[in-house]
Formats: structure tokens, sequence, C-alpha cells
């Protein structure tokens, strides 16, 4: 289905970004463009403009401070992320993001725009939540950081208001992280998914269960199953899988990407 007829702006820095978005309460940031367009050509979001982010270096970028963590600008694609020795550091990012969709999905699609759609099968919410990465919101009032278990608020749903941007990713330092998956097929989005990390404590992220993450704690690996069941998922049911298959996934994906990080 064709386009309809859109206002278009490239700004040249994020504040004229920030402006552009602040002038026109129908106006939305285009990052890679995966989810927007497709959105858009079946008339489920009809935004009266588009503010694309494409060219804005300020966005853009992988640093790796001394402590360990990674500052990930939200522009950076997949591609560009699992290519980067910087983010090395963190390993679970490169090997989950080499997982999502298809090469050309991965060459455009950004890490912003994975986070800031918020579907429940997208792969990095779940990831980022459990890991403890913390956002940075600008907007016209300034800057503030969300944890990114207060960022997802529901489904499409995030922190970022009206006129703001999500202007960067931070992820703490750490190498015990696991993550596990049921797709459909090989390239296509999850049934349930689940991310975990090990420091002292299993913090897990259970994906597709709801419509923002779900996080549980478990002492051990042999304590995950009992944590999930704790959690009483209600998930939703669907052609592809049951509300009970669902929960029953969840609770072995969780044990799988739990296994990975205490390993």
């Amino acid at each position: 289905m064709l386009l309809r007829e859109v206002e278009y702006a490239k700004p040249a820095s994020v504040a004229e970004a920030l402006t552009l978005l602040a002038a026109d309460d129908g106006a939305r940031a285009l990052a890679g463009g995966q989810t927007l367009i497709n959105v858009m050509k079946a008339r489920a979001a009809s935004p009266d403009a588009l503010v694309d982010l494409n060219g804005l270096e300020e966005l853009k970028g992988i640093e790796l401070g001394a402590d360990g963590t990674l500052s990930i600008g939200p522009m950076t694609t997949y591609a560009e992320l699992i290519a980067s020795a910087e983010a090395r550091a963190r390993p679970i990012l490169g090997e989950v993001c080499a997982t999502i969709a298809d090469v050309q999905v991965r060459n455009r699609g950004t890490i912003g725009g994975n986070l800031c759609s918020n579907d429940p099968t997208n792969h990095l919410p779940p990831l980022m939540s459990a890991i403890g990465a913390q956002m940075t919101i600008t907007g016209a009032g300034g800057t503030r950081t969300v944890p990114a278990s207060d960022f997802f608020l529901g489904v499409y749903m995030t922190a970022v208001g009206p006129g703001e941007l999500l202007t960067r990713i931070h992820v703490p330092a750490g190498r015990h992280d696991g993550f596990a998956a049921v797709t459909l097929g090989v390239d296509g989005t999850c049934i349930v998914n689940a991310a975990a990390t090990w420091d002292g404590k299993l913090r897990i992220a259970l994906g597709c269960v709801d419509a923002v993450p779900v996080l549980v704690e478990a002492d051990s690996v042999d304590d995950v199953r009992a944590a999930v069941r704790g959690a009483r998922l209600d998930p939703p049911s669907d052609v592809h899988a049951s509300s009970e298959y669902r929960a029953h996934l969840a609770g072995v994906l969780a044990e799988r990407a739990a296994r990975q990080a205490a390993g």
C-alpha cells in the first residue's frame, strides 16, 4: 500500500530536530524506518510530518568508558553495533543484534528505533532491562536519564514524550549475560524471549508475555522456573501461541538464558 502524503524534514542538528518535533503534535521521528514506514503503509499510524534523524552524527557512535560503560548513540544500526570493537566489551549486545530479522533490516534498523517502538516482540527491550541500561532523553525542558526498567510504559509507549528524543543509551560493564528466544522462523519475530544477567544474583527480563518486559530475580539457576511462576504471567493468545504455551515457554527460555549467563 502506498503512503499518504506527509511532510518531511531533515534537520541538521538534534536541537533543530527537537524544535521541529515540538512545533507539530503530529510529527514523528524517523530512525531506520523498519517499523514506522510499514505501520504507515498499513494505515495503523498517520503522522503529519516525519523528522528524519539520519545524518545526525550526534546520535551515532559507540564509546567505551574507562570503567567499561558503553555509551551508544540511538541512531547506531544493528550492523554497526555487531561490527563494533567497543561493543564487544558487552558481547551479548552484538550476539542478540545478529539474530534480529535479516541482513537488510540489520543494515537499516537502529538501536534507538527498536527501543522506542517498544513492540513487545522486539529483542532489545528485555535485553536492556535485564542488563540495567540507562536511557538519556532530551527535550526542550532539558535532559534526564531513565533506567530501562522505567523506560518501557506499554505497547508502543515509552518514557520519551512529545517533542523529546532518546539521545543516548548507557550500558554498564558486565560479561555474564544470556539470551534465549523462540521465533517465527529463522528471521521472524519472537513468540517469547528472555534475557538474563548474573552479578551475584540472576536478573531476568521476559519479553512477549506482557506489554512491557517482565523482570524476575533468582538466587540460582535452579530457582529460575519458580521465580517465573511467581510472576503469575498472563500472556496474550494469538494465532502463533496460546497464553498457556507462552507462559510455559517463558520458564523454559528464562532457564536457558540464566544458564548461559551463570555459566
